[in-house]
């Protein structure tokens, strides 16, 4: 979500309070738990592990926080809620948020959910398409907001139709051709409840490397660094316990909100994460972040023409001093 429609909801935003890099672990004094609302980008699953096993084993309490998780879905306005305060913590597709700080909005990515972004092109495996060439001709359904497509085109020097997401996959079961956008770590598994045998072409494979970022508003982490620590510190014990022990008590809370969801599916996408090594990888532990990776994305989305020369410094999108140490 950016453009105007975000640039006027903005006009809300102005009208919230303007807001040591050490890294701490000491949980937030307070004898009121300071309220902090995260607004997620889907309904509840695995890919929010981090925060809702933080929530169900008490870690944020711990921190003195109260949080309210809300589910989002195809309508979420994440960015929106984010920058006017409606919520003070939400993730996005790196791409996606710098693409909207050019535009003015007050975004700061402060942690990663994911150190590389699980969007994949999926298709029948019976496809006989091999590579991002052989995309050439072809019809897309793909979020239009998705920065990784004019890359691609440049690229590979193709071209190619896309069509609006609908966020189902009743076309793509029925129609062996189709190609879709799709996070690798979730739909997947209902097309195998059905006998459905996929393939991927990954963006990351292309050099298109994109974090899930977790962003705060500007005037928030300026005006409350501490409980942007505390949360962060929390949420790194949640992605750490959920993804090194157990899912569990994620999965519990997750079943009661999201009903359409089943135990093994969860199971399923939670072992496709850590396969994947989503989270944390050999280089980077949970919630970090690379400003060198943030620049190169900054570069190829200038070099696009999505960005204006200089129009977004590393620094005016990415803020690492609230993560916290990787091992207390």
């Amino acid at each position: 979500m950016r453009g105007t429609s975000i640039l006027l909801a903005l006009i809300a935003c102005s009208l919230f309070t303007a807001c040591s890099n050490k890294k701490v672990f000491s949980p937030v004094q307070s004898d009121t738990p300071f309220p902090i609302t995260v607004q997620l980008d889907w309904v509840a699953e695995p890919e929010h592990g981090a925060f809702y096993t933080a929530e169900a084993l008490g870690y944020y309490k711990a921190e003195g926080l109260d949080v309210t998780l809300l589910q989002g879905g195809a309508n979420a306005y994440v960015q929106t809620k984010v920058a006017t305060n409606q919520a003070q913590i939400g993730q996005d597709d790196s791409g996606n948020i710098l693409t909207s700080i050019q535009s003015g909005v007050p975004l700061l990515c402060v942690g990663s959910i994911f150190q590389h972004d699980p969007s994949v092109l999926m298709m029948h495996a019976s496809n006989p398409i091999k590579n991002w060439s052989d995309l050439n001709g072809k019809t897309i359904m793909s979020k239009i907001s998705w920065t990784f497509l004019p890359f691609l085109r440049k690229k590979y020097g193709i071209e190619y139709k896309v069509i609006p997401m609908d966020y189902n996959l009743g076309r793509f079961a029925i129609d062996p051709d189709f190609i879709q956008q799709a996070y690798f770590t979730s739909e997947p598994y209902y097309l195998e409840q059905k006998g459905i045998k996929t393939k991927f072409l990954h963006a990351a494979d292309a050099g298109f490397d994109s974090y899930t970022t977790i962003m705060t508003n500007k005037a928030f982490a300026k005006s409350h660094p501490e409980q942007l620590k505390a949360f962060l510190r929390a949420t790194y014990k949640g992605w750490k316990t959920y993804i090194e022990l157990d899912g569990a008590a994620a999965h519990a809370i997750m079943l009661k909100v999201n009903p359409k969801v089943t135990p093994s599916f969860l199971d399923w996408c939670r072992l496709q994460i850590i396969k994947a090594e989503l989270a944390k990888d050999a280089k980077d532990d949970y919630l970090t972040l690379s400003k060198k990776r943030f620049q190169i994305q900054i570069d190829q989305l200038t070099d696009l023409g999505i960005l204006k020369k200089d129009a977004v410094k590393v620094e005016d999108a990415v803020d690492t001093s609230f993560l916290p140490q990787a091992n207390p």
